[in-house]
């Protein structure tokens, strides 16, 4: 089970409890609107802070829209790391791999234009990003292998041999 599924904010729907608790109190009653309140604050769902674009980027854990989302996996013989990198370029994109950590960083650069209309409604995220991914084991540097297609960035990265080796059985024996 993912950690996120036991945060009740994470979640889409809360499952609904019975309640044996008296609402006329006015304490309780109040209680129970704060609980509301930051339930639909932190689910996106509130009308005011939702159309800010606070609660999405708050519900995925960052505080930061340009940070982008990263998928790692491992095989018997390499480290497979994807990075959703939309609206940027490869020209702009560097990762470089330091002491067994990843590093991707880049900028999303904001289209200059001329025009003398005012914006009503600005949503677009501009400015710079760094990521950085621990490997869970060593990778052979020189054979790192990074392709970006279609707004997203490949890293693939075979592991060193000492990290391909199988585990060695050790037998057990009685003292």
């Amino acid at each position: 089970m993912a950690f996120n599924n036991l945060v009740p904010w994470s979640r889409k729907s809360v499952p609904a409890r019975k309640s044996n608790q008296d609402y006329s109190h006015p304490m309780l009653s109040l209680q129970s609107e704060m609980n509301k309140l930051f339930e639909n604050f932190f689910s996106g769902d509130d009308e005011i802070f939702g159309t800010f674009g606070l609660s999405p980027s708050l519900s995925r854990g960052s505080f930061d829209p340009l940070m982008p989302r990263a998928d790692v996996s491992e095989s018997e013989k390499e480290l497979l790391v994807s990075l959703e990198l939309p609206g940027i370029s490869e020209e702009d994109v560097l990762v470089s791999l330091a002491d067994n950590v990843l590093t991707i960083s880049g900028e999303k650069k904001q289209e200059s234009k001329t025009d003398e209309k005012g914006w009503y409604r600005m949503e677009r995220h501009y400015g710079s990003f760094s990521r950085t991914i621990p490997l869970p084991c060593e990778v052979e540097d020189d054979k790192v292998d990074a392709c970006f297609k279609n707004g997203v960035l490949t890293i693939k990265m075979p592991k060193a041999r000492e990290s391909v080796r199988q585990a060695k059985k050790i037998t057990v024996r009685k003292g």
